[in-house]
């Protein structure tokens, strides 16, 4: 009986040529897994530094909270300014209150116009972190509120909307923000059936604050917000 057996040489050739196709499978995988665990790790990165730009924000609350009660402990001396922190004009005009000096840029590259602004000297190192180096003054100085909020350092600025310092009282000349319809009004009815009629007086003339925040935490996460407060 003739027998028929495959020829050695030709058994190498596809033993060879499975081991070739097994090693690209392999590789593929590798690749693929590698990819994924990239993607895996740069989503946790992302959303951990959600997380903390979220927490400096919410520390940025308290910090507007600390220079409120400023406000309320030194309400009976806020026609002048002082060295940190508050400031009786919105530091947008000379002393003068018409000169025009340039709108004030909170991060230090918001505004297109940059050699017209004015910034704050969040690091106190001279503005010299600014990105564009054309600014008009660097003379605003915030308050550092001592510890931290949620293991976050906080600084604010308090500004008087107002075009110059002084009491406004007294001196015509300056001009100052409030709200609409400070005199007093009186509303015969609060306008629901079950309620009896009474009167609500808006005897509220209070300046307006702009109250600046800068909240830095951890990861490099860095948080400004601006809150404008009247009493």
């Amino acid at each position: 009986m003739f027998k028929h057996t495959a020829h050695p040489k030709r058994l190498r050739r596809s033993q060879g040529v499975a081991l070739i196709f097994a090693l690209i499978t392999l590789v593929a995988l590798m690749l693929g897994a590698l990819a994924l665990v990239r993607n895996t790790d740069t989503a946790a990165l992302v959303l951990g530094n959600l997380g903390f730009k979220q927490d400096a924000t919410q520390s940025a609350d308290q910090a507007t909270r600390e220079a409120i009660n400023w406000l309320n402990i030194n309400s009976a001396a806020l026609n002048t300014s002082k060295a940190k922190g508050y400031y009786a004009s919105t530091q947008e005009y000379a002393a003068d209150g018409t000169t025009k000096l340039g709108p004030i840029d909170l991060t230090g590259n918001q505004l297109p116009n940059k050699h017209t602004r004015q910034l704050i000297d969040w690091d106190e190192n001279d503005c010299s972190s600014a990105t564009d180096g054309t600014y008009a003054s660097c003379s605003i100085n915030p308050e550092p509120i001592p510890g931290t909020i949620n293991g976050n350092t906080a600084k604010y600025v308090i500004l008087r909307m107002c075009n110059k310092v002084g009491d406004f009282t007294k001196d015509d000349t300056i001009i100052c923000a409030t709200p609409l319809g400070g005199s007093n009004v009186e509303i015969s009815s609060k306008g629901l059936v079950d309620y009896k009629k009474g009167k609500i007086n808006n005897t509220s003339a209070g300046i307006y604050f702009r109250i600046l925040v800068r909240i830095e935490g951890l990861r490099g996460a860095t948080s400004f917000t601006e809150t404008i407060v009247h009493f």
